[in-house]
């Protein structure tokens, strides 16, 4: 299914895709009835929205969802899109300097886009990724990826990945994970998100707490059929949070990126695709 939706998509035009997405999400989101809850509640309890608004918002977003992964396989299938870059000069200066930096990603938007389309030469980015996708999508991935000076490190439960961090952060390249997720993890850090507490995994904020590198946070949101807006943000600490024992400091990387999250969510509202209860209160 996933190769013939790559061939189609080389003919068929995005918004025939984007039309039967529309007449299929309805079923989607009875099906998935978890992930329908969960966002109900991220409208409701975080955006302050009414019960009916919301109940247009969890369509609008499950389309909007629908809408980005269809052009995750248009880019397998070698379609171009355009990217407006918003503070990406930052990202082009690190990879002047000989030291090593992390690239936080979140589940918002078009992350996996960037990868795809932002090539550089200076520094190798070493991407974590989970371990479980269909062969396809990781063979796509690899192959695109290749392409970028981009290298794919999985995480498959084991701690294999974190020693391949600290030799690509050794070796002045740059880290890529993503921020949001715990996927089971005991080692959570808390930030404040659109005003109310969330636990995120520790791993990436005490990485870079411990090894002290810089650390942006990047964000590719869907705009139009063609175009996404790419946000990279610096997590920057004051002087008095640089001396911080490396835990606390970690936390307040944390809470930097939960700042910058807050503002891309209050943009994109329809582009937060954590389909669970992220912030506990269900």
């Amino acid at each position: 299914m996933h190769r013939a939706l790559i061939r189609s998509l080389a003919w068929t035009g995005l918004p025939f895709f984007y039309a039967v997405m529309a007449l299929v999400v309805p079923f989607y989101m009875l099906c998935n009835h978890q992930g329908y809850i969960s966002q109900y509640h991220f409208f409701r309890r975080r955006l302050r929205h009414s019960p009916l608004r919301s109940v247009v918002d969890v369509y609008a977003n499950h389309f909007r969802f629908g809408q980005i992964i269809i052009d995750r396989f248009a880019c397998y299938g070698g379609r171009r899109f355009k990217l407006i870059g918003d503070g990406d000069e930052r990202f082009a200066a690190l990879c002047d300097e000989p030291g090593g930096f992390m690239q936080i990603g979140t589940h918002v938007g078009n992350f996996e886009l960037a990868g795809y389309m932002l090539s550089q030469e200076k520094k190798r980015i070493h991407a974590i990724v989970f371990g479980g996708e269909k062969s396809t999508v990781m063979e796509n991935r690899m192959r695109l990826f290749a392409r970028q000076n981009l290298r794919l490190i999985l995480a498959n439960g084991g701690i294999d990945h974190v020693f391949e961090m600290n030799r690509a952060l050794a070796d002045g390249d740059i880290v890529s994970i993503n921020g949001d997720r715990i996927f089971g993890s005991q080692k959570t850090v808390a930030a404040r998100i659109l005003g109310a507490e969330a636990q995120l995994p520790l791993g990436p904020y005490i990485l870079a707490a411990l090894r002290e590198v810089p650390v942006l946070c990047t964000f590719v949101m869907k705009e139009t059929t063609d175009t996404y807006h790419l946000y990279v943000r610096e997590l920057l600490l004051t002087p008095q949070q640089k001396a911080l024992p490396p835990r606390r400091r970690a936390a307040a990387l944390a809470q930097a990126y939960g700042d910058h999250l807050t503002d891309i969510l209050r943009r994109y509202p329809h582009q937060w695709l954590n389909y669970y209860e992220f912030w506990g209160d269900n």
